[in-house]
């Protein structure tokens, strides 16, 4: 397809005659400007929240050329690296107001036109226009209306991201799906037993649905993960997150933040489960749980969980760090949360498990002396902490001994639990300097636990809905990552 430099001009002068001018509908009148330019074409808008055209050229299902020159609205910024860490680079882009695109789909060219502006509640619009020749009377073009339903399918799914619901709409998070990548069953230190109930519980779940028909009862499930802070609850809910996504068909998580939005909690859990049902089979995290759902908002998650709408398929997780704060509509009702599981600090054997996973990591280097004899005693010296606090251990008795600060004394003063001696250890094993490193950190983070004041603090606040608010855009935020 030739450019038409022509009608593109005439395009062009339409939109900055419009932005000159009285404020109008702006989606409305840029169709009709348009139509009025191209009149041998057909014109469709659409979104690209339903139809990301650009995105679906750039995964290699179409082609999209951008036609950049003066007639072109756009502003030219830098965007700095997602992280400096490995040396990586930032680059330039254009934020388009207006804009032209050529592409070809199905061996069928097409023009596009790319708008984006702020609204009169300062949030971003943004709205894509696809020409083709031959224009209909009708109010479709079959050709369009292809282009579209292709681009609609692949737009509904994420693609290395994850759905997340934060600040009133759901959007994909690549940052979360890469985080959730660096996850393994490996890591993931309880009991096989536990471990292997709570995969039945789920895995059993998704692959049993003829077997929930033949029972005749809904094939929805829900479940609480419940425990004091580090203790695991989200690196397993992680975990299930890509073992789930790596399934044949895959099954995709939908992941909820908070429920801000202006239009109340109501609008919000409506949405959420709206979502879900469209995505089930699909697993629905709902992390601090206690948060989402309190008294404000509790009518309003039982009526979208036990109400008229089908939520087959959606299998519910939620997790709290404080499940008496819950509510028992919520937690002592099978059908809402069928199964709860208790995530208590490790026990010895799981923390001599995860000395043990430990070691792996250093096992073929000769920067640090870590013999497996020494795992008992650090299991030993760790009795209450958690997985949280068993890592920083680890992580800065670790940067201590490599950066030459380490073996250091046991402070004085501070008695650890657990086994002070030498545990009928060789001398030399008992003066390993990663071990008297690891003891003297123990004691000091022993300290540090034992110096936490439990907050008394009424909690009702953390059951609050936030205060409504408009979030106010610009045309040049971060974009999504």
């Amino acid at each position: 397809m030739a450019y038409p430099s022509p009608s593109h001009e005439h395009a062009f002068g339409l939109w900055r005659e419009h932005k000159s001018g009285q404020r109008k509908e702006t989606a409305s009148h840029v169709q009709d400007l348009l139509r009025e330019a191209y009149p041998r074409y057909h014109v469709t808008r659409t979104s690209p929240t339903f139809c990301d055209l650009i995105g679906y050229a750039a995964a290699g299902h179409a082609t999209a050329t951008p036609v950049v020159g003066d007639g072109h609205d756009g502003t030219r910024v830098y965007r700095a690296p997602a992280s400096r860490v490995d040396g990586q680079a930032g680059a330039l882009e254009d934020v388009t107001t207006f804009g032209l695109w050529m592409l070809t789909w199905d061996q069928t060219e097409f023009l596009m036109y790319e708008l984006a502006y702020l609204n009169r509640i300062a949030q971003v619009d943004r709205f894509l226009y696809v020409l083709t020749l031959e224009r209909q009377h009708e109010a479709h073009h079959p050709k369009i209306d292809g282009l579209l339903s292709a681009c609609g399918e692949w737009t509904s799914e994420a693609h290395k991201q994850i759905w997340v619901f934060d600040n009133a709409r759901w959007v994909k998070d690549s940052a979360l799906f890469a985080s959730v990548q660096t996850t393994s069953w490996e890591d993931v230190i309880v009991s096989p037993a536990v471990k292997d109930r709570l995969n039945q519980d789920v895995v059993g779940f998704f692959d049993n649905r003829d077997l929930y028909r033949r029972a005749k009862v809904s094939w929805k499930r829900g479940i609480i993960f419940h425990g004091v802070p580090g203790v695991g609850k989200t690196l397993f809910i992680k975990t299930l997150m890509r073992s789930l996504a790596a399934r044949a068909p895959p099954i995709p998580a939908l992941y909820v933040k908070s429920l801000d939005a202006c239009a109340g909690p109501r609008w919000s859990m409506q949405q959420i489960f709206k979502k879900a049902r469209r995505t089930a089979p699909c697993l629905l995290v709902l992390e601090d749980l206690d948060s989402l759902v309190g008294d404000s908002t509790r009518s309003y998650f039982l009526n979208e969980v036990d109400g008229l709408s089908d939520n087959d398929g959606i299998l519910m997780i939620g997790s709290t760090n404080h499940l008496d704060q819950l509510d028992p509509a919520v937690t002592k009702r099978p059908s809402r949360f069928d199964r709860k599981y208790h995530f208590q600090l490790p026990t010895e054997e799981e923390r001599l498990a995860y000395c043990y996973h430990w070691r792996g990591k250093f096992i073929d280097t000769d920067h640090v002396a870590f013999p497996c004899e020494i795992c008992p005693v650090m299991s030993r010296l760790t009795d209450g902490f958690s997985f949280a606090y068993l890592k920083e251990l680890f992580v800065s008795s670790l940067l201590l001994l490599v950066g030459g600060n380490g073996d250091a004394p046991a402070q004085s003063g501070i008695v650890t639990s657990g086994t002070e001696s030498a545990d009928d250890l060789s001398p030399e094993l008992a003066n390993n300097p990663f071990l008297r490193t690891f003891r003297s950190q123990a004691q000091t983070l022993r300290e540090d636990m034992n110096q936490e004041v439990k907050s008394s603090t009424d909690q009702s606040n953390a059951s609050r809905p936030p205060n409504p608010t408009y979030r106010i855009e610009s045309l040049l935020d971060e974009p999504e990552r």
